[in-house]
């Protein structure tokens, strides 16, 4: 038993700033916090290409986004602002988006994607105007894995602004489902924002990341403390920026690696799923067999232009939330649409861009691939699809 003079190592009694070392506090712990959440942003800098001073750290990419659009829009005072954007962005874009025209605090340009999920470039200069503040389009495309020109929007941006010498508008991308796969060289890209998600990255804690270029000044949309380069208030929670830091480096390490791997996961895909469909037509000669008619799925999105783990069908004539449940019952967890609109009965705004025409129950099945996913978990989804199509034969009727 320890003495009652002994001299502890070191004693904690800051516990009403917070229960963990807090890096805004002076003292040796709070000191030593603060240089890790140091080393954590130069630490996530460096892979984008930034400064640190130009790397917020935000609760998630929803939060990432609407610190970049509303944080742009509010700094404009003397006209009413114009936002650029696309009809398949994540919903903190387009509704955030959205709910700044309602509140008429801004205008918006929703510019409509290609029958390939890609927007034309030439259609985002098309809108561009005297009062456009902020272009917004994201890097890759949540639901059907798309990949935007983020970079030839980019160049269009920097020419506009050159023949009008004006800060606006500002170039944003969410750059999170382009995370594990894509170059996120902020100035390769063109950017002057760009949003990321810890939630997307294997290891990595729950977390987001708004890259602010220095001369972008965005208001501070929340209030409160000055943490963050006084645009996030609050005190920043260390132990996940540090295992976000962590993993964003791992994942660049496997990266190229990771990608011609999935890329070959997701050919093999295609190619089984192609042959399994011609193999549900039963053979001649087979009485009362009702037979599956040709081209009954649709790839959705480009296949050239996406990302190396996304896989989006649309199964004809088949609800995708049914495909979805008869999947799960069978061990394979896919989905229909966005995470962020999964709780709701709204259909996949994404696919009905694709097909306005379309039955909007039909909608879309996305399977995307991750670090655990093997050539057996595709063998078996395929069979299981198999199996489940000729269970719902009827629906081809």
């Amino acid at each position: 038993m320890a003495k009652s003079n002994e001299k502890p190592n070191k004693i904690y009694l800051d516990y009403a700033a917070s229960v963990s070392p807090n890096p805004s506090s002076i003292h040796a712990f709070g000191l030593s916090a603060h240089t890790k959440l140091d080393k954590a942003r130069k630490d996530v800098a460096s892979i984008l290409g930034s400064r640190a001073e130009e790397i917020i750290f935000t609760s998630g990419g929803t939060e990432s986004n609407n610190l970049a659009i509303q944080g742009a829009i509010y700094t404009v005072k003397n006209f009413l602002p114009h936002i650029i954007t696309t009809n398949i962005e994540h919903p903190s874009v387009l509704e955030t988006c959205k709910l700044l025209e309602k509140r008429k605090l801004a205008q918006i340009s929703i510019v409509p994607v290609e029958a390939n999920g890609i927007v034309d470039p030439k259609k985002i200069k098309k809108e561009l105007r005297k009062n456009t503040v902020l272009v917004s389009i994201m890097y890759v495309n949540n639901e059907i894995g798309t990949i935007q020109p983020i970079k030839e929007i980019g160049k269009i941006i920097r020419h506009y602004k050159k023949g009008k010498e004006s800060f606006f508008p500002f170039f944003h991308t969410d750059a999170v489902q382009a995370v594990n796969y894509l170059d996120l060289s902020v100035e390769k890209l063109g950017v002057d924002m760009l949003s990321l998600s810890g939630s997307k990255i294997e290891g990595a804690g729950r977390v987001g990341v708004l890259y602010k270029k220095k001369s972008v000044v965005l208001e501070n949309v929340f209030g409160g403390g000055d943490q963050e380069g006084g645009l996030r208030p609050g005190t920043e929670n260390l132990p996940e920026i540090v295992k976000f830091s962590s993993a964003l480096q791992e994942a660049q390490k496997i990266k190229e690696k990771e990608v011609k791997r999935l890329t070959r996961l997701q050919d093999y895909f295609f190619t089984s799923l192609a042959s399994n469909f011609l193999s549900l037509r039963p053979k001649a000669g087979l009485s009362g067999s009702k037979k599956l008619k040709q081209a009954t799925f649709i790839i959705n999105g480009s296949s050239e232009n996406r990302l190396p783990n996304n896989i989006n069908i649309t199964f004809l004539k088949i609800p995708s939330d049914l495909l979805v449940i008869e999947l799960s019952v069978k061990g394979i967890m896919v989905s229909s649409k966005s995470a962020c609109k999964s709780s709701h009965a709204e259909d996949s705004y994404v696919i009905e861009a694709l097909r306005p025409n379309s039955d909007p129950e039909i909608g879309g099945v996305r399977f995307s691939l991750g670090r655990d996913t093997t050539k057996k978990y595709i063998d078996y989804t395929i069979k299981a699809l198999s199996e489940i199509l000729q269970k719902l034969k009827k629906w081809y009727d």
